[in-house]
């Protein structure tokens, strides 16, 4: 199961921006080479000066944070100052298996007696955060000679007391990110975090032209684990399939509840979880499990659904080759669910959670010598119409994928563009090899070295949140228009939705008192 969750001078940073997939993964394996070695002949084997390193502060110790904590306490040159939760023991936590994460852990550790403890079931939350870090510097490299790191449940405070802290990794749930990397980009601090960049548009964009005008460095992770349009876009260049109309991508998400109705027990509040940090800049309710660990993602006030979860692994490569800036028009397609009033059946008026199963689609105008194209994202099931091609050879399309249609053809690919075919057109030139079987926690792990270079020298590199602008509109346009549930007319210079005014709301936020300007 692990290994499908898809969980700038001038001219220095356009020649960063054009760096494929593979090139930046030669570029890090060269610089994860030449920070391990450096002082090693001065300082002994295995030594990492002071000086070469950043200190890094964790916030969010959920499961998915944990299990891209552990490979990140592997690389000398971060040094995990401090983490952050709300919640402070192991209770409640749901993964995608019992002890996938627990052996996991134990296997960093070197320690075959770790436990949880808490329900000890699933790992998570601040202490068991605090035992890995401290665990992993005392047993496994104790030559480091690092003091215990500090638990803090509040990131405000942690980002007010830790003054001299490098970086911080952000790995919330998605409506604390926005909000966080904010608050830690206004403080100069360095940030690595997970998708999105937030999950209410104005707020990505305020992320986005704050890294802008920032000297910081910012990494959005879900780079490092997209594939590369090299062969696609050569076979498109070369007319293969004609001019290219359309592109179609699917997922197999959800693969968590989504749910038809709020909640409606009321059970207490587990002990040592802090609610009320939890929900953050959002608006007080009654807590609910059913908000917060693993399907926190499919509400529309805490997440941004499945294509926040997974198109910025398979499309945000595709944006960047196809030159695709804000779409003009955004067109929703969504599945809903009825119940009974008594004797009388009645569709549920849902705009608070992402539907069972959606289609939406966007319409990009033209952009130089490319023509208006359409990206058609699809979730909960839904996939486009089997190509003639493979219909007629008894064939289905997989479970992931992606579609480029073109006026005399059509190119299938995996979910995130690899093994490229040409189905119908032009036979081309054999497709580059484009598979990397790492999952995605290792393709990010791969990457950190390049962080901290990039901290260190000052010089901003690829996948940061200045090149994340039109990936960001789109995964927030697709959740205005399904709880909208109506066609949206985008207005993108002034960010604004021209057909429906009360659609306009919910591409911000309002905002709780102390959590306006953190």
């Amino acid at each position: 199961m692990e290994k499908n969750i898809h969980e700038n001078s001038t001219n220095h940073a356009a020649k960063k921006r054009t760096l494929s997939r593979r090139d930046f993964v030669s570029v890090t394996a060269t610089a994860a080479t030449a920070f391990t070695i450096v002082p090693r002949h001065v300082l002994g084997k295995g030594y990492i000066a002071p000086s070469d390193k950043i200190t890094l502060a964790y916030i969010g110790i959920g499961t998915q944070g944990i299990r891209e904590l552990l490979p990140l306490l592997e690389v000398p040159q971060i040094q995990v100052t401090a983490v952050c939760d709300p919640n402070r023991y192991a209770v409640g936590y749901r993964d995608w298996g019992t002890t996938y994460l627990k052996d996991a852990i134990r296997k960093t550790l070197k320690n075959d007696n770790w436990e949880p403890r808490g329900d000890n079931t699933i790992p998570g939350g601040r202490e068991n955060g605090k035992s890995i870090v401290d665990g992993y510097y005392a047993n496994v490299h104790n030559e480091w000679k690092y003091n215990a790191c500090t638990a803090y449940e509040d990131a405000r405070e942690l980002l007010d007391k830790e003054k001299d802290l490098d970086a911080v990794k952000i790995m919330t749930p998605d409506h604390l990110h926005g909000v966080l990397a904010m608050a830690a980009i206004k403080r100069g601090k360095h940030v690595l975090m997970h998708k999105p960049i937030s999950n209410r548009l104005t707020e990505g964009k305020k992320v986005i032209e704050m890294a802008r005008n920032s000297n910081v460095i910012t990494h959005f992770i879900p780079w490092d684990s997209n594939g590369a349009m090299d062969t696609v876009m050569a076979w498109i260049n070369a007319g293969a399939i004609g001019t290219l109309t359309e592109v179609h991508n699917w997922t197999n998400r959800p693969v968590w509840p989504q749910y038809p109705d709020l909640p409606k027990d009321k059970p207490p509040i587990p002990d040592g979880f802090n609610w009320d940090l939890w929900l953050g800049p959002e608006a007080m309710r009654d807590y609910s499990p059913d908000y917060t660990h693993m399907v926190f993602r499919g509400w529309y006030d805490f997440g941004g659904g499945s294509m926040a979860d997974m198109g910025h692994y398979s499309l945000w490569t595709v944006f960047n080759a196809l030159k695709l800036t804000s779409p003009t028009t955004v067109i929703p397609c969504r599945s809903h669910v009825c119940a009974f009033n008594g004797a009388v059946p009645y569709r549920i008026n849902n705009d608070f959670s992402f539907p069972m199963a959606s289609m939406v689609r966007f319409k990009y105008p033209a952009n130089g010598n490319r023509p208006p194209v359409d990206l058609c994202w699809y979730d909960g099931g839904m996939q486009p119409p089997i190509p003639e091609a493979l219909f007629s050879q008894n064939k289905e399309l997989p479970q992931e994928g992606m579609i480029f249609v073109g006026t005399e053809g059509k190119i299938l690919a995996g979910f995130n563009v690899e093994e490229p075919q040409i189905i119908s057109g032009k036979k081309m030139g054999a497709a580059k090899t484009n598979t990397d079987a790492r999952d995605q926690v290792a393709q990010t792990s791969a990457a950190l070295p390049l962080f901290v270079e990039a901290c260190k020298s000052g010089r901003q590199y690829p996948g940061g949140f200045r090149e994340a602008g039109p990936i960001t509109e789109a995964v927030n346009l697709y959740a205005v228009a399904l709880r909208a549930n109506k066609l949206l007319q985008y207005d993108a210079a002034n960010m604004k939705i021209t057909s429906s005014s009360d659609a306009n709301k919910y591409l911000s936020r309002t905002y709780r008192s102390g959590w306006e300007n953190i």
